[in-house]
Parts: structure tokens; C-alpha cells; sequence
């Protein structure tokens, strides 16, 4: 993939923090093999000190905040530690659902092969589920992760039976047009290709206090991918 400007990701930049927009496919911080590219080490080229304050896993888009200075990141890493920081997620689920305030609560613990379960001894996790639209097959729905733990948002919508577009870890099947527009005719010898070559988790805004006390929320516009999907589903209601 052609790597981004990390200036052409900025939201939102003042003397501590930066909050970009992070694009899919591109991890948060170094992964345990090799030395590819990541936000981090492109972070790195502009600002001496930056830190990570949190991650969004590799395919996960939207809004992330990087701390210029150790005294900006000790703030914000105390804000999620405390569970301040308000962190809104955007996803197209399989299935139509009808959730106001929905929570859920079901414990997590990982496992050694970089994946998540539900599971009694778990960690706590908690998360608010509201339905943002239905469609003829689909529902964009906005969570909110009270905690934060590993692959959170993707395992409460798989036990609610709504699993996101696109995450086969979690039993969220890939989504071709073809299953809903009654014409669709491929060129001979081609083969249908996903819709998103992702799953369809956005990190649509996030809402933290700065150092001097003021709190921002900084919002994040939808990837050419997701508003394109989200689009899509819009027309078969």
C-alpha cells in the first residue's frame, strides 16, 4: 500500500497532542515480526517524543491521539486508565437489529493466537450499542467501548448476533453486491471480489480533556471504503 502524508491525517493538533485519522491496513505501533510501516514510525518523522495514547487494530480506521510530550501522554494514559475518555465506534453489522442504549456486558480474556473470547474469568468489558440506520440486510450501528480491551467492540456484536461485515475472526462473513442487487452480471472469467477488504469498524470521534483542562472531541470522517459501503447499503433499504 502507498504510505500516507501523516499531514494529510491531522484533525486536530495543538502543543501536546496530535489526533489523526488513521487509515485501514496500517497498524498503530510496531507488530511482532519485521519492520513495516506503521503510524507510529511515521508520527516519528515529524515530532521527536511522540507516543501512542492508545491503538485501533490494523484494519480499524478513524480517529487516533498521539502525545507530542511525556507529560501529554501520562494525562491522556490516566484518562483511559480512569475510563474518561469517551471513544464512539461506527459498524456495519450483518443482520437488522433495533438497539436504543443497548449494553452489553461480557468479560474477555485473549488467547495466545492474537485473538479474543468471551469468557466467564475474563476481564470486564462493557459496551453501549445504539442502532444508527437499518437496511434491507445490514445495520450501521454506533458502539461505545466503556472499557477497552482486545478486539472489544468486535466480540460484543458477535454474541449480540451482529457480527461486523467483513470480520471472519468473529463470524462476520465478507459482503458481495451480488447478494442483494438482483442484475448483477460479472465480466466472463472474473470473480466477484468483497465489498471492503476489511472488516467495517470505524473510530468515528473521541472525546479526551487536554492538559489545561478544556475537553475536545475530535471527529473522524468516514475512508473512501466504509462511506462508500455505508452508502451502498443506504440504497436497498
Amino acid at each position: 500500500m502507498k504510505l500516507p502524508n501523516f499531514q494529510d491525517l491531522i484533525l486536530f493538533e495543538d502543543d501536546d497532542y496530535v489526533v489523526i485519522n488513521k487509515p485501514p491496513f496500517l497498524a498503530t505501533l510496531d507488530e511482532r515480526f519485521g519492520g513495516a510501516p506503521n503510524i507510529l514510525r511515521l508520527a516519528r518523522e515529524q515530532y521527536d517524543d511522540v507516543q501512542a495514547c492508545h491503538r485501533l487494530d490494523k484494519e480499524t480506521s478513524g480517529s487516533l491521539a498521539l502525545a507530542k510530550n511525556p507529560a501529554a501522554y501520562r494525562h491522556l494514559a490516566m484518562q483511559f486508565e480512569d475510563r474518561k475518555v469517551k471513544k464512539v465506534y461506527h459498524a456495519a453489522a450483518w443482520g437488522v437489529h433495533d438497539y436504543e442504549g443497548l449494553r452489553v456486558d461480557r468479560s474477555i480474556e485473549t488467547t495466545t493466537k492474537g485473538k479474543a473470547r468471551l469468557a466467564y474469568k475474563g476481564k470486564p468489558a462493557v459496551t453501549l450499542v445504539r442502532t444508527m440506520e437499518a437496511f434491507a440486510k445490514h445495520t450501521l450501528l454506533e458502539c461505545q467501548p466503556i472499557t477497552g480491551r482486545m478486539h472489544q467492540i468486535r466480540l460484543h456484536l458477535a454474541y449480540l448476533q451482529a457480527p461486523i461485515i467483513g470480520d471472519q475472526m468473529y463470524g462476520g462473513e465478507d459482503f458481495y453486491l451480488s447478494s442483494l442487487k438482483k442484475k448483477f452480471n460479472m465480466k466472463e472469467g472474473q470473480e466477484e471480489q468483497p465489498f471492503i477488504k476489511r472488516f467495517a469498524l470505524h473510530a468515528a470521534n473521541l472525546t479526551f480533556a487536554k492538559l489545561d483542562g478544556e475537553t475536545v472531541t475530535v471527529e473522524a470522517p468516514y475512508p473512501k471504503d466504509f462511506r462508500v459501503l455505508v452508502e451502498t447499503l443506504r440504497q436497498y433499504q
